[in-house]
C-alpha cells in the first residue's frame, strides 16, 4: 500500500493531471472574472483549496473542482518526491538538479506570497500623517473606547465575522453585538428620497433616517462593494441600546454611552499600523505639454520612526519605491485634483523567492547544455582527428 501511494505521488501522470487541471482553472477563473470581477474570482478559484458549488450561502457546498491552493500544493509535493526518488548525484547531472532546485523554490515562493503578502493602500494629502494602510478590499467593524485621556482602545472585528456570525461577544466589550442584518454590497438613500414603502434596518443614530438597497456585487476594476450592516448592542448588564446602522458609505463614527464610558462604531476600511509613520511633504504630478496625459508623478515623504531613532526624507516615484521594515511603499496613484497621492503598500515575506530561483534555475540551464556543449565538442573533435 505505501510502495504504491509513493508511486502515486512521484508519478508523472500527477504531474501532468497537475498541469491540465491548472490550465483548466485558469480558463475558468478568468471567464468568470466578467461576472465576479477580478478579486472575487481570484478568492473562489486560485485562493481556495477547492471550487464549490454553490458557490455562496451558508448550506451545503459541493467541491467540483480542486483550487489553486491545492493543485499548487500538490505539484510541489510531486515535485520535491519525484525529485527525492530519483536522485543520484553525478556531476553530469547537477545542472537538472539546479534546474528542480530552482523550481521548487518558485512554488514554494508562489504559494507563500498567496498565503502571507499583504496589500494595502495609503492615502495622503499634503501634511497628512498616517501610522497605517487601509485595505479597500476588506472592512472591520471598529469598536472605540474614547475614555482614555491620551489613549483610544480599539477593538476591530473582521467584516466577515459579521456575514457569519450573528452574535459577537468580545472579552474587552462590556455588551454583545448582534447583527440584524448584512449587505455584502448597499446603497444608502435618505427616507425621504427612498419611496413610501421604504423603511429604516436602525432606530438610534443617522441610520434611523436612510434606508438601505442591497445592491450586486461589484465587479469592476475601479469598483468596490459598500458593505453595510444592522447591529443591535446588548449590553451585558442591562437592556438593548437600540439597533445602528453601520456602513462604509457613512462618514463619521456614530456615539453612544455604556458601562460608564463612551463609545464610538463605524464600518471602515480593515487597517494595518505600523510602528513608524509617513508624511506627506510635496506631491509633484508632472503632464505632457499640451495634453493631460501623466508622464512623471512622486511623492516626496518623511518617514519617522522613533524606535530606531529615523527621520530622513524620501522620494517615491515610478519603479523607485520605498523599502522600510519588510514593507514596500509604491507609488500607486493619486487623486484626480492632485490633492492627495495613493501609496500601495505591500508585505511579501518571500519577495526574494523569484529571484532565487531565476538565477537557480538560469545556472542549472547553463551547466546542463555547458555539458552537453563539451560532450558534443570532444565527439566532433574524435571524428575530425
Amino acid at each position: 500500500m505505501l510502495h504504491k501511494l509513493v508511486d502515486l505521488i512521484t508519478s508523472l501522470k500527477l504531474t501532468i493531471f497537475c498541469l491540465a487541471a491548472a490550465m483548466a482553472l485558469i480558463f475558468a477563473g478568468t471567464l468568470a472574472q466578467v461576472h465576479l470581477g477580478i478579486q472575487e474570482a481570484q478568492q473562489r478559484y486560485f485562493q481556495s483549496m477547492f471550487v464549490w458549488w454553490p458557490p455562496e450561502g451558508r448550506g451545503l457546498k459541493i467541491p467540483i473542482f480542486p483550487g489553486g491552493h491545492l493543485i499548487g500544493a500538490v505539484l510541489l509535493i510531486n515535485l520535491i518526491a519525484a525529485h527525492i526518488k530519483r536522485f543520484r548525484f553525478t556531476w553530469r547531472k547537477l545542472g537538472i538538479h539546479l534546474t528542480h532546485a530552482g523550481l521548487i523554490i518558485m512554488l514554494a515562493g508562489g504559494l507563500f506570497t498567496d498565503l502571507f503578502a499583504v496589500e494595502s493602500n495609503m492615502r495622503l494629502a499634503n501634511g497628512d500623517t498616517k501610522n497605517y494602510s487601509e485595505d479597500m478590499r476588506a472592512t472591520e467593524l471598529a469598536v472605540i473606547d474614547t475614555s482614555g485621556d491620551n489613549l483610544d482602545q480599539v477593538t476591530a472585528i473582521p467584516g466577515s465575522a459579521l456575514r457569519r456570525n450573528r452574535v459577537i461577544d468580545h472579552w474587552s466589550l462590556p455588551f454583545r453585538i448582534v447583527v440584524r442584518n448584512f449587505y455584502q454590497n448597499s446603497r444608502l438613500k435618505m427616507l425621504s428620497q427612498a419611496g413610501e414603502s421604504a423603511q429604516s434596518i436602525a432606530n438610534q443614530g443617522p441610520g434611523a433616517m436612510i434606508a438601505v438597497e442591497p445592491a450586486a456585487r461589484a465587479t469592476a476594476p475601479d469598483e468596490r462593494d459598500v458593505p453595510s450592516a444592522a447591529i443591535e448592542i446588548l449590553p451585558k448588564e442591562g437592556g438593548s441600546l437600540g439597533t445602528w446602522l453601520v456602513s462604509d458609505a457613512l462618514g463619521a463614527p456614530q456615539t453612544f454611552a455604556c458601562g460608564g464610558r463612551t463609545w464610538m462604531i463605524t464600518l471602515r476600511p480593515s487597517r494595518y499600523y505600523k510602528p513608524y509613520s509617513v508624511t506627506l511633504q510635496k506631491f509633484t504630478h508632472e503632464k505632457y505639454a499640451g495634453t493631460e496625459i501623466p508622464k512623471n508623478f512622486s511623492s516626496k515623504v518623511t518617514l519617522i520612526d522613533p524606535e530606531r531613532s529615523v527621520n530622513r526624507d524620501v522620494l517615491i516615484y515610478m519603479n523607485h519605491p520605498l523599502r522600510y521594515r519588510g514593507e514596500t511603499f509604491y507609488q500607486a496613484g493619486f487623486q484626480p485634483d492632485d490633492s492627495a497621492t495613493f501609496l500601495q503598500v505591500v508585505h511579501n515575506p518571500s519577495f526574494i523567492a523569484p529571484y532565487v530561483a531565476c538565477v537557480i534555475v538560469a545556472a542549472g540551464l547553463l551547466v546542463q547544455f555547458g555539458f552537453h556543449l563539451v560532450g558534443f565538442s570532444r565527439q566532433r573533435q574524435r571524428a575530425i582527428a
